[in-house]
This record gives C-alpha cells, structure tokens and sequence, in this order.
C-alpha cells in the first residue's frame, strides 16, 4: 500500500459512515484476517492502539496481538473496541440458498 493511499484511507476511516461501511465489507471476507486488518486501520485512523487501550480498558499489547494477521481475538475485545467507535456486532438472518433439486 503507498504511503498516499494509506493517508487518504485512514483521512476517510475518521469518518464514522466510512469506518463501518469498510468494516461491515471485511467482516463478510472468509479470511478473517481481513477483518482484524481493517479494524486495526480503523483504530489507527481514530486515535490508535494506545489511545483505544485507555478508552477500553485492554492492555495495549494484548489489542497488537488482537489485531495482528495471526491474532485470535476474544468477541469481547472486538466488542470492546467496536464500541469505542460507536458500532457493535450483531447477528443478521440470511436469506436460504435455493433448494437444489435432484437430476434424475
């Protein structure tokens, strides 16, 4: 990533509609590293990971690991940071795949 995309992406992640339309399209990624990715440039644009350690009372080097590529991250520090940026998770129902029919 060039130095001037990440400026202008972090300029935009400040923005609250832009933080969660970026974060909403990388949670539904199969790669969950993507996710941990895009939160992690959310935080930087909004304060960083030691601005959001104090906000929400997690150890700073415990949201490094949260937000690394091979991070394992607890759903309540997730929860925790989405919080600080006004979000949260939520479970949504989906519509069924078509049933397929059997090929005599």
């Amino acid at each position: 990533m060039t130095a001037s995309y990440e400026e202008e992406l972090l300029k935009e992640l400040k923005k609250p509609e832009e933080a969660l339309a970026y974060l909403k399209v990388s949670f539904e990624d199969e790669d969950p590293s993507i996710f941990l990715t895009a939160l992690g440039r959310v935080a930087k644009a909004n304060g960083g990971l030691s601005s959001l350690a104090k906000k929400t009372g997690l150890n700073r080097e415990n949201l490094y690991r949260t937000l690394s590529s091979k991070g394992n991250p607890k759903l309540n520090n997730i929860d925790a940071l989405l919080r600080t940026f006004g979000m949260k998770l939520t479970v949504e129902h989906i519509a069924k795949p078509p049933r397929r029919r059997a090929v005599a």
